[in-house]
């Protein structure tokens, strides 16, 4: 059981934001922005969420050492690695592609396990716990149907066992943390729970499968980052990692019309086309729907006499900076990332890693108004920011 304090948490950033599919490449950017952020952040060391795609994973079956070394030379802390990216995360469209290879795929199965033998060896000797972040299962499409889901979740089973058998052979606990996401097949924490309860239901599944939390994406679904958790919790489900990222939020209902249309050109500024932009909506009778992606739901609100719909507020899956509280006419979902991080320091039920992980992956697709100092700079700010937080709260 862990609580999160400044002694037991692990903090870095994601490196999904970076491009480059292949070792040499991920080695490139970890020199050009890795090291200044750990320079500019006031580190000794960096925590590094790597993003290592099928390809370089590949690589790394032969040559983890050289990799280990080189991270422990750039005082570069491995302790987590984003597996929801299998492949090139910053083509020009990336959309539902990032979903494949979906869950009940052998090729999912196989990459993961690969990870977890990378991820074992590159974690610090006195490190004994890693954590690996997940899909979750798949897009809610036609192809999740009951024979597909079967087949993932024997999947996830075999997984667990693999993850016993590292963890006897090396001593390194790693934890693979199914992310829920807005429109996947688990994108509610009812969801989470039934599955858990119906496919995951033996401790030693839960020794090695858990849950990494994405407040950006708990937040689009409008769920209360207290009851997200504090549910986990009681259900017995081990919270692998915590990502931390923010939404954007439209509030219409404090806005005029005159603001609203303001609002919604500032709006079509992220809508832009390589990532998908799923988008909460609080419907005027109080109900909440979502819309698959932000700039169809732009150009059915073009269509209506009311500039958003006459909804009551918006939630947009864009990762925004963390240390961003309002821009413009818009505001961000700090106050979940806040209400997030006193739970988890306020309540010690709940089985943590203490891993914290920044994913703003969306950087550079940011408006270019929002980018106004040097990725390594802006990575930095997060982690001082995040950093601040946590030890405020001893």
């Amino acid at each position: 059981m862990t609580y999160l304090n400044p002694s037991s948490a692990t903090i870095g950033y994601c490196t999904n934001v970076h491009a480059g599919v292949d070792l040499a490449s991920i080695c490139s950017n970890l020199e050009e922005f890795a090291i200044p952020a750990r320079d500019a952040s006031g580190s000794d060391e960096l925590g590094v969420g790597l993003w290592i795609p099928a390809e370089a994973a590949a690589e790394l079956d032969e040559g983890v050492g050289g990799f280990s070394r080189f991270l422990s030379e750039r005082r570069l802390r491995a302790y987590t690695i984003n597996g929801f990216p299998y492949d090139n995360f910053h083509q020009p469209v990336v959309k539902r592609g990032v979903y494949a290879p979906e869950w009940w795929q052998p090729e999912r199965l196989s990459y993961t396990l690969r990870l977890a033998n990378i991820l074992a060896q590159l974690l610090p000797q006195e490190e004994t716990t890693g954590s690996i972040s997940t899909l979750p299962i798949a897009w809610a499409g036609e192809d999740a149907n009951a024979d597909n889901l079967a087949q993932a979740a024997a999947n996830m089973r075999e997984l667990a066992e693999n993850l016993r058998k590292i963890e006897e052979s090396t001593g390194k606990r790693i934890v693979v943390s199914l992310e829920p996401e807005p429109g996947c097949v688990l994108d509610t924490t009812q969801d989470v729970v039934d599955w858990f309860e119906q496919e995951l239901p033996e401790t030693h599944h839960r020794r090695y499968l858990g849950v990494c939390h994405d407040i950006c994406h708990s937040a689009v679904m409008m769920e209360s980052q207290q009851d997200v958790l504090s549910r986990l919790v009681e259900a017995g489900v081990m919270i692998g990692k915590v990502q931390v990222s923010n939404a954007i939020i439209a509030d219409w209902l404090s806005m005029a019309v005159g603001r609203q249309r303001e609002a919604i050109a500032q709006l079509s500024e992220f809508a832009e086309d390589r990532y998908l932009h799923q988008t909460g909506r609080l419907k005027a009778d109080g109900t909440f729907e979502l819309a698959e992606d932000l700039p169809e739901l732009l150009r059915s609100a073009e269509s209506e006499q009311q500039p958003a719909c006459g909804d009551q507020r918006w939630i947009v899956h864009f990762h925004v900076p963390i240390f961003l509280e309002r821009f413009g006419h818009l505001r961000t979902s700090q106050d979940d990332t806040l209400e997030c991080l006193r739970y988890l320091h306020q309540s010690g039920a709940a089985e943590f890693t203490g891993h914290l992980e920044v994913e703003t992956y969306a950087w550079t697709v940011l408006p270019h108004s929002m980018r106004r100092r040097g990725l390594s700079e802006d990575i930095a700010r997060e982690i001082f920011w995040l950093r601040d937080i946590v030890s405020d709260m001893v």
